[in-house]
């Protein structure tokens, strides 16, 4: 019996390609298309797919959110997240939702068919280079001050602004700033942010 599954991906380009790479390979049945997290639910409810391949960044709802949900409505459909970042934050928050696996986006079209086998029989699949960001990140927790700073700025806050709401000099916020850029291994503030929203460190 065909594997059925189901595609989440807002990109229409990505999407299709996925939908015609899957189904060139043997026992896969592309059974349903969605493009926002929100979704997700409903269109598995309607399809019933044995696996939901998820993209992680989605509009309405993150896919690993809607992955959760997934889970909580309909337990018998499995979820492989797709991603094109690599933070361990991200990871672990994908291995707290119970995920099925969890590639990365420019995986060959025989390691992603592989893994969707894997986690439509039960098993898990994790893409070796983001298990080993998980293991080599550690717990880059950020502490309750860097975490206040950075759920300021991700409210389009100024330096000044942060600095005078938590009674604290300029150059510490910036200070803050960069070591939260650190330790998310982010490229700068705005991209320390989409981090942390994704791996469910901001409000």
């Amino acid at each position: 019996m065909a594997i059925r599954l189901m595609l989440a991906e807002d990109m229409h380009l990505i999407r299709g390609a996925l939908s015609a790479l899957l189904s060139l390979q043997p026992g896969f049945d592309v059974v349903a298309e969605v493009e926002r997290g929100d979704a997700i639910v409903d269109a598995a409810l309607q399809h019933r797919p044995d696996v939901a391949i998820i993209d992680v960044d989605l509009p309405g709802i993150d896919g690993l959110t809607a992955a959760a949900h997934l889970r909580e409505r309909l337990p018998t459909c499995r979820s492989l997240i797709l991603t094109g970042l690599t933070q361990p934050g991200m990871v672990r928050r994908a291995l707290t939702a119970q995920v099925g696996g969890f590639m990365m986006k420019d995986a060959s079209p025989g390691e992603l068919a592989a893994a969707v086998r894997k986690v439509a029989s039960g098993s898990r699949a994790i893409d070796p280079q983001l298990a080993m960001r998980a293991w080599e990140g550690g717990e880059q927790r950020l502490t309750p001050r860097e975490t206040k700073v950075l759920q300021f700025a991700s409210e389009g806050c100024e330096v000044p602004e942060i600095a005078a709401r938590l009674h604290l000099s300029a150059g510490t916020v910036r200070n803050y700033l960069t070591a939260v850029v650190a330790k998310l291994h982010a490229r700068n503030r705005l991209d320390a942010v989409r981090v942390a929203r994704e791996a469910g460190l901001l409000n």
